[in-house]
């Protein structure tokens, strides 16, 4: 079923398109996929219409397909359409007010706390560069920080007194950001005992944390610290930096913390980005249910 279409559709591909082998195959497989599925009735290619493209992305669901498979086969299918129109072939595309299934949210990888620790103590305190390390994690998790915002922290954006450290997130945005006790005790530690001997380059001044050569530290140089942390502490999950921040807000939610504090905190422009943290939060919340309340006590008794 509409094999010439097809075949005039791979020449275009391949030729005027040069796409790869792989995105070549992949889509004809998708229009393969179409066509099979209307060929039941049978349905020719002029004749496929909007409600058509909807049931097929339907069955799609239905058959546990994922939203980012449907979307990516339906825009295969919609290139194959606005080519034929281009082409001459047909008169309207029938995927033209088709929209995209909806992406669910991808959830964040969180650590426990007991992982979080486990990760912190592997730092080596006997070392420069462990009592670095030590501060730095602590303010990825303690204050929720972007890798961005950790390594162009400067000395002055520190408030001790208060608590606070004054963070640059996107946009060139300033917030200031709670800090706990351990995260203060730690930076001490590196400021008072490691940092003044580190020879220091004069564009890398203000920040601080620096690397051993006294250049401020790279994005790369952190996740590579990270990793390495997180496996002398025998934790095989993927872990970055940004793991702590996600950490962080979890745990947070989880402890009862107000949602608008926490996008606060963590410099979202939208509480709908926080939103996403509420996710174990909910699945906290089934357990205790499932656990302590009288009904489903009941159910584990029977």
């Amino acid at each position: 079923m509409w094999e010439t279409e097809i075949q005039s559709f791979g020449d275009y591909l391949k030729i005027e398109r040069g796409l790869s082998k792989h995105s070549h195959e992949a889509y004809l497989r998708d229009i393969q996929k179409l066509s099979t599925y209307l060929s039941i009735a049978p349905i020719a290619i002029s004749e496929v219409e909007e409600s058509h493209i909807l049931a097929f992305l339907k069955d799609l669901h239905s058959l546990g397909i994922e939203a980012s498979t449907q979307s990516r086969t339906l825009s295969g299918i919609r290139a194959f359409f606005q080519f034929l129109v281009f082409d001459g072939t047909l008169k309207a595309d029938p995927t033209v007010h088709v929209k995209n299934p909806q992406m669910g949210r991808k959830l964040p990888d969180t650590l426990s706390f007991d992982e979080i620790t486990a990760i912190l103590e592997q730092a080596d305190l006997s070392s420069p560069e462990g009592v670095r390390n030590r501060a730095m994690l602590e303010f990825l998790y303690g204050a929720g920080l972007r890798v961005s915002e950790l390594i162009g922290l400067k000395r002055e954006d520190i408030y001790e007194d208060q608590g606070f450290i004054k963070v640059r997130g996107k946009g060139d945005k300033e917030r200031l950001v709670p800090a706990g006790r351990d995260a203060f005790k730690y930076l001490n530690l590196y400021l008072e005992s490691v940092r003044p001997s580190v020879p220091v380059k004069k564009d890398a001044t203000h920040f601080v944390f620096l690397n051993r050569r006294g250049s401020g530290l790279s994005r790369v140089m952190v996740f590579l610290i990270c990793k390495d942390l997180a496996a002398k502490a025998g934790i095989t999950k993927v872990i970055s930096p940004h793991t702590f921040r996600h950490s962080f807000a979890t745990h947070l939610i989880e402890g009862g913390a107000d949602l608008r504090a926490v996008q606060e905190m963590l410099g979202h422009e939208s509480i709908l980005t926080t939103e996403i943290y509420t996710h174990l939060d909910r699945a906290y919340l089934t357990q205790m249910v499932q656990d302590f309340h009288p009904f489903s006590s009941l159910k584990h008794k029977e």
